[in-house]
């Protein structure tokens, strides 16, 4: 089979060869990869600088949606042909990828393997961090940064259909189009100066929810910006700089500061997060939240992939496909 493997932690020494084909053991699956969603992450592992730095030779892609075409000893349930998703460390960008059988999901069957694998990781982590972290409610204003983004976007449609006042964040036209696409009451250009003052101008007593994916200079400004009582959410460093926060802000805010670290909830309570999954998956097979806009590239070219993640401009998650398949899906 067709592998993307790296020898070292350096993005140049990633090469497609040609590998054996992996066998299931006990409690195991074999997944016939049809998709592999990409993000800022897999950059970040591949050149061992992500908070979990893989063993090497590594194949870098977790986000999987397959069809299992083989199973080990020990597995009970009949699933050989279904159509599954799973999330791992790595192992996406192949033509096939042996699992543990308890880390698959059942994809719905109305849905697109590219759209499962894409939302797999983006509307999960959306989801936590609004609904269990930041206990989102209709009455609630949520600023969202880097609103172009895939979790920005899943946010949006979240807090939207849960009733909420959504205000987008961008620093382009089309990525604040789009969010206001996907239901934002305003969007307002965060890379001027004075985008405070655009920002109070439609919330003029602070907004209660600010979720985070940027970091670096947008922090303070943005912490600063809650109401009373307001929460905010962590969720990566995509603007790169890791920031520091003056604490007396949280006192005068009377504002908590939540870091939002989805492994932890799918470790700790694994049945509750597969029924998010589940429900998620249901909702954009069902037209109720729309699907995430997509970029495809064939395995073939999994080295342009990768950069592609990298690309700030760019809006739409990136899938690899194994089959030399090559264009996009706009959810806008």
């Amino acid at each position: 089979m067709k592998s993307f493997v790296g020898t070292s932690f350096d993005i140049g020494s990633y090469a497609l060869v040609d590998e054996p084909m992996p066998d299931p053991g006990h409690g195991q699956l074999r997944i016939r990869i049809e998709a592999t969603a990409l993000g800022f992450v897999d950059g970040l592992m591949m050149q061992g600088r992500y908070q979990i730095k893989p063993r090497l030779p590594y194949v870098p892609g977790g986000e999987i949606a397959g069809v299992v075409d083989a199973v080990g000893p020990g597995v009970t349930r009949p699933l050989v042909d279904e159509r599954v998703v799973t999330w791992q460390l790595g192992g996406g960008l192949a033509e096939y990828v042996v699992v543990d059988a308890a880390d698959v999901d059942i994809a719905p069957s109305g849905l697109p393997m590219p759209i499962a694998a894409a939302m797999l990781v983006d509307y999960q982590t959306a989801h936590y961090a609004l609904f269990d972290q930041a206990r989102l409610t209709a009455a609630d204003t949520l600023l969202v940064l880097g609103a172009g983004g895939a979790v920005s976007s899943a946010a949006i449609q979240l807090a939207v259909h849960a009733g909420a006042r959504v205000i987008a964040a961008a620093s382009s036209e089309s990525k604040r189009k789009a969010a206001c696409e996907l239901g934002a009451v305003a969007a307002i250009d965060y890379s001027l100066p004075d985008w405070r003052e655009a920002l109070r101008s439609v919330a003029p007593e602070g907004v209660d929810v600010v979720l985070d994916p940027v970091g670096a200079n947008m922090l303070e400004p943005a912490f600063r910006s809650l109401a009373k009582g307001g929460r905010y959410l962590v969720i990566g460093f995509a603007g790169g700089a890791i920031p520091s926060l003056p604490v007396n802000l949280a006192l005068l805010k009377n504002a908590t500061l939540h870091g939002v670290d989805v492994r932890y909830f799918l470790a700790t309570r694994p049945e509750q997060a597969r029924r998010v999954r589940a429900a998620l998956f249901s909702m954009v097979a069902r037209g109720h939240l729309r699907p995430p806009a997509t970029i495809a590239f064939p395995l073939a070219n999994a080295s342009d992939a990768v950069l592609a993640t990298f690309d700030r401009e760019r809006r739409g998650k990136i899938v690899v496909l194994p089959e030399a398949v090559i264009g996009s899906s706009d959810a806008g």
